[in-house]
């Protein structure tokens, strides 16, 4: 169970484009670690797009925003391109990071219980620690909120 004021859990993921990615390379800024069940698909859209709209904003606070989801590299070329999606984008086919994040949890949906991601976010800071965990977070307000509490 990951906690606040621990440290995060490195890894090293394959981003839209095939390059290696590790969590540790982005120490000295703050990291905006979102985890979502799914390319192309309606919430899973709205977020990174409303992370898109936001992300000079996020830029301008130093703070790097990484989404990770178990789709392949490929998925998340053609899904950064078609939404024209400015940030990182990581494959975790074999959910190592979202394991290590514990976000790999049991889901309901129309009375069927099924294993799948829960989108969570993890502020991370500066120094690699857990900052903030927002679990369950809403798509379309989740990269306003996440700004809003950067600002403070």
């Amino acid at each position: 169970m990951i906690e606040i004021g621990t440290k995060a859990p490195d890894f090293t993921l394959n981003d839209k484009n095939g390059n290696k990615v590790s969590l540790s390379d982005f120490l000295g800024k703050k990291v905006v670690l979102y985890f979502y069940p799914k390319d192309n698909t309606l919430g899973c859209t709205k977020q990174a797009c409303a992370f898109a709209e936001n992300y000079k904003g996020f830029q301008e606070l130093n703070a790097q925003v990484i989404g990770i989801s178990k789709d392949s590299v490929n998925s998340h070329l053609k899904f950064a391109e078609k939404f024209n999606l400015p940030f990182v984008l990581l494959s975790d086919p074999d959910l190592e990071a979202i394991k290590a994040y514990d976000v790999w949890q049991e889901k309901k949906m129309c009375g069927k219980v099924s294993m799948g991601v829960v989108r969570t976010t993890f502020i991370i800071d500066e120094k690699g620690n857990i900052e903030k965990i927002m679990p369950k977070v809403k798509p379309d307000t989740n990269a306003s909120e996440i700004l809003e509490y950067l600002n403070k």
